[in-house]
């Protein structure tokens, strides 16, 4: 009877309202008496607990990743198949009475997504890169705060957005219209989905036993058996200029992660990338070693962090030059945003119609938005005075710059699934490096980089955090679920992933070293370090081939950014992505060169068996990414030395934080006129 009614529950087609001719009050009452669904169970402890245990391993999964390649992967379609599976399973041992419904799935993938994704956006980028800078971990306290308080300020952003931009203006957010879609198919068509649960899960350990043979360290393991990190081509015969191909990253490495991310993100990047990768490491580099813009180690040996020193300008320019073009291109966009913010905060006017009154119970309440941004808002504000010696005022404007950011960022996302989390934060740190250059600051430039990064952090993180809440939104409001419940699964899953990420951060990052080299070339923090650099030392401090590569990186950038705003979408195929294209100049040459095979053999299949590819490649390349990841991740706190783990919990406690110096507030006509560059 139970499983009949689940089946009743998913088998709703709507897709949404057509606002034309209708006021809003008359949008939304049509979503809460035709389609929602009512008091029925969601925001259960067994879907709070399923989200957050699914949702916490996510977030190791995408912490690895985003450290591999500067990339975070949205977990929530994936929960809602493993949520599934495991309550099939646990329904089956008895320990459950029964699967969880849909919208109790509903609710497991809003708290999965928030522990899986939103807590780690900052981490891979701002705080990487400081780290970099810095030579030291933050204090775990001040880390686990930060996190917490970014994904809370982020999540109760949404609150005054959720009713104009779902309810009102209907906007897509395609990847929430997925889940929806995704969470009907579990409930209506169970073998089908049993065969992408399965594929999804012997995926899963194929990663994960590729990851094992390759990087096990335990003595009893058969050498012969062991997987090299890298399939080096006639590494002994062939040289470039005296160095071996591998030196110039010109190999194969023996991993599947880099092949499942190339079949996600389409042929057109990744020959982007391709093109990109061999332009740099097999042409520019050889030439810049020869004329002496790329040297050796210590040791005299070439390695990908000795290129990337150089090649970054180029990479980093080209990708912030296009991403703010195309921002700026999004004028409109950003036009009905801020347009938007009369309707999003003006309340009812008149007598309070009873019906509205009524549904009003089940939106989430503008008190939470209040409440949330002073608790999260001065949290933020009181880390960035007492933690990174960022004075009050500054503090105060990073969460204001950020609200507005957010709302821009979170329109693109319902317009395009695109969420611009780089273009936004490059805006604050662009904001910064004019209003807190390095010698307008007490501590000069390493002063200048921390308050560039931590504030341009807020707006990343959060903006990210916001815009994932209103794609589950999204979903749940196709399923005719109640927001405010899952607001709340949301909020929970902050803490969640919180608790599993900063230490997992400490544990995979025990010294700075380990980022920016053949491990984790974290390219998301290389381009964050650089623009901040850049940005509080200017461009003297670069060498000339560096410049060079800043001016010729942004002026092919801003091309490409021009052939997409020109360029019918049908043709765009024929060019590069400048996105693609820059990030070839950030990442290894064989992590390119996997991502290149993946997406080709995907571009294959969806010509030769289309229906196939539509339904197994995600779940099988998600799969994939997850086991071998979470192998990896493993496999390397197993290996950790326990003094390592205490030295990088300890972490900043040996630079105890100086409290803000007293700035005077900014003279904005003196400082107008002296921009500081933008890579």
């Amino acid at each position: 009877m139970a499983q009949e009614e689940a089946r009743k529950e998913a088998t709703g087609d709507f897709v949404g309202i057509d606002p034309t001719g209708k006021n809003p009050e008359e949008i939304e009452l049509e979503w809460f008496e035709n389609h929602y669904k009512g008091d029925v169970p969601q925001l259960t402890v067994r879907a709070v607990i399923m989200g957050m245990f699914l949702g916490g391993f996510m977030s190791l999964s995408n912490l690895y990743i985003g450290l591999k390649t500067g990339w975070g992967l949205g977990v929530a379609i994936t929960a809602c198949i493993l949520s599934y599976s495991l309550g099939a399973l646990l329904q089956k041992l008895r320990v459950l009475r029964g699967n969880l419904s849909i919208m109790e799935n509903n609710c497991m993938q809003a708290t999965a997504s928030s522990a899986g994704y939103s807590t780690g956006g900052t981490m891979v980028s701002a705080i990487a890169a400081l780290l970099m800078i810095e030579g030291h971990h933050l204090n775990f306290w001040v880390l686990f705060f930060w996190t917490i308080f970014l994904a809370m300020l982020g999540v109760v952003m949404t609150i005054p957005m959720k009713r104009q931009m779902i309810n009102v203006e209907q906007l897509k957010f395609p990847s929430g219209v997925a889940g929806a879609e995704t969470l009907r198919s579990l409930y209506a068509e169970g073998e089908a989905a049993k065969k992408k649960a399965r594929s999804l899960f012997y995926a899963m350990f194929a990663g994960m036993g590729v990851a094992f043979v390759r990087d096990n360290g335990f003595s009893w393991y058969p050498e012969a058996l062991r997987l090299p990190s890298y399939f080096q081509f006639m590494n002994d015969k062939i040289k470039i200029l005296g160095h071996t191909l591998h030196e110039w990253t010109l190999d194969w490495e023996n991993s599947a992660i880099m092949i499942a991310a190339g079949a996600l993100i389409g042929i057109r990047t990744a020959w982007s990338m391709m093109l990109g990768g061999i332009v740099n490491f097999g042409l520019l580099a050889p030439w810049m070693y020869a004329n002496g813009s790329i040297v050796t180690n210590a040791k005299g040996l070439l390695g990908y962090r000795q290129i990337v020193d150089w090649s970054l300008w180029i990479g980093a320019s080209l990708m912030v030059t296009s991403g703010l073009l195309t921002f700026a291109f999004s004028w409109r966009t950003i036009g009905r945003a801020f347009s938007g913010l009369k309707d999003i905060f003006g309340g009812p006017k008149g007598p309070v119609n009873p019906r509205i009154e009524a549904m009003d119970k089940v939106e989430i309440p503008g008190t939470w938005f209040v409440i949330g941004m002073l608790v999260a808002g001065l949290g933020c504000v009181s880390l960035e005075i007492v933690a990174f010696s960022i004075n009050w005022w500054m503090g105060i404007l990073s969460v204001v710059l950020t609200f507005f950011l957010a709302i821009v960022a979170c329109r693109a996302t319902g317009e395009t699934d695109i969420t611009p989390i780089g273009a936004m934060g490059k805006i604050t740190q662009l904001m910064y490096g004019i209003l807190a250059p390095a010698s307008g600051v007490p501590g000069g430039a390493a002063a200048a980089m921390k308050i560039n990064l931590m504030t341009a952090g807020v707006t990343a993180g959060a903006a990210g955090s916001s815009a994932d809440l209103l794609t589950v939104l999204k979903t749940g409001y196709l399923l005719g679920a109640n927001p405010r419940k899952q607001f709340i699964a949301q909020f929970l899953g902050i803490f969640a992933g919180a608790l599993v990420i900063v230490p997992a951060f400490y544990l995979l990052v025990p010294t700075a070293d380990i980022l920016g080299g053949d491990k984790f070339p974290a390219p998301a923090a290389q381009v964050w370090k650089g623009v901040a650099e850049l940005l509080s030392q200017g461009l003297a401090v670069l060498s000339t081939t560096k410049r060079w590569g800043l001016v010729i990186g942004g002026f092919i950038g801003i091309i490409l950014a021009i052939l997409d705003k020109v360029v019918p979408a049908k043709y765009r195929k024929y060019y590069p992505s400048a996105m693609g294209l820059g990030l070839a100049f950030v990442i290894p040459f064989w992590n390119t060169f996997s991502m290149f095979v993946g997406a080709f053999i995907v571009w294959i299949l969806e010509k030769k068996s289309p229906k196939w590819a539509e339904a197994y490649v995600i779940p099988i390349a998600s799969g994939v990414i997850a086991g071998e990841s979470l192998m990896g991740v493993g496999l390397n706190l197993a290996t950790i030395n326990p003094n390592e783990i205490l030295t990088a919990i300890k972490g900043g406690a040996a630079a105890t934080p100086q409290p803000a110096a007293i700035l005077p507030t900014p003279d904005v006509t003196a400082i107008l006129p002296t921009p500081t560059p933008m890579p």
